[in-house]
């Protein structure tokens, strides 16, 4: 099995599955500084960010990607399954704050667009007449784009993509965003959320901030996402199983993406101690075999 596609050069799709939060107001951008592993206060007007937002024992209720609407506001895209939870989480903390938290998800058409490979760092932004292009981590020979449009721009004149096609990607590219069935699963690390750009360790203080350094400076990280495949279909929280220890999980999954032949790419938290000896398998110490698959990043050690 390979993990490969036969897709066009350039192709896009709609993501009804995605939705925006705007964080309006002259302290907005702060806001967000105190609450979100990523730097927002010294965000440029041509980037986004990689965050995660997290609870206080450093469990991740979402991952987003952030950047400048104008002076003041903020948009920050996710999931929308977790983005009731979150904005709702979010406004409880703003308090004195001068910033004003709104769904703007039908203010904004969300597009996922695949193009041959180029040039160009992960999380840089293209302003265009009705809205933004972020740089998401390329996968599978091809450079990947979060396209933000005004609700009622008209759609990318490019060939379709399909929805599975793109979840594949994007298991592919090593990033698994946080959905409803994974929220409080995982601190940052886990999910290799540092070597795609989601953590700055030298910002000020947030919600499990505490926790997230121990887990980068102690050594006390035990688990990471590494990229599967299989025969069958698999869901994100699944758990995975160790052939050596079949009494407990060894894992859960993140993200998956299954094609209509059943062949699933999966990224999944995995103990890394289990990758020694043995198989994975999913959902049962019996159930279908986890092939493993290289990550397009090296799993650096940590300090």
């Amino acid at each position: 099995m390979t993990t490969n596609l036969e897709l066009p050069s350039s192709a896009a799709l709609r993501l009804p599955h995605w939705g925006v939060i705007r964080a309006q107001g002259e302290d907005a951008a702060k806001f967000l500084h105190s609450q979100l592993t990523q730097d927002f206060a010294l965000l440029g007007p041509n980037e986004a960010r990689l965050a995660g937002f997290c609870s206080a024992k450093g469990r991740l209720l979402a991952t987003l990607v952030g950047w400048k609407d104008g002076e003041q506001d903020v948009l920050l895209a996710l999931p929308a399954d977790v983005l009731p939870a979150v904005l709702k989480r979010l406004s409880m903390f703003v308090m004195r704050a001068k910033c004003k938290l709104s769904d703007a998800s039908a203010d904004w058409a969300l597009w996922g667009q695949i193009a041959p490979p180029q040039e160009g760092a992960r999380w840089a932004l293209q302003r265009e007449e009705a809205g933004v292009r972020i740089r998401l981590p390329d996968a599978a020979g091809h450079s990947r784009w979060l396209w933000a449009q005004a609700a009622g721009a008209a759609a990318p004149s490019l060939p379709a993509l399909g929805l599975q096609d793109w979840a594949w990607l994007e298991a592919a590219a090593g990033l698994a965003w946080v959905q409803t069935a994974t929220q409080e699963q995982f601190v940052p690390q886990m999910l290799n959320l540092e070597l795609l750009g989601g953590v700055n360790f030298q910002k000020g203080c947030y919600p499990g901030q505490e926790v997230v350094a121990r887990s980068q400076y102690r050594g006390t990280l035990k688990r990471r996402t590494y990229l599967y495949e299989l025969q069958g279909q698999a869901l994100p929280g699944q758990e995975i199983f160790h052939s050596e220890d079949p009494g407990q999980p060894a894992g859960l999954v993140a993200l998956a993406a299954t094609r209509d032949d059943g062949r699933s790419l999966i990224l999944a938290e995995t103990k890394i101690a289990a990758l020694d000896a043995g198989s994975l398998h999913l959902g049962a110490p019996d159930g279908a075999l986890l092939q493993p698959r290289a990550l397009p990043y090296e799993l650096k050690a940590l300090e």
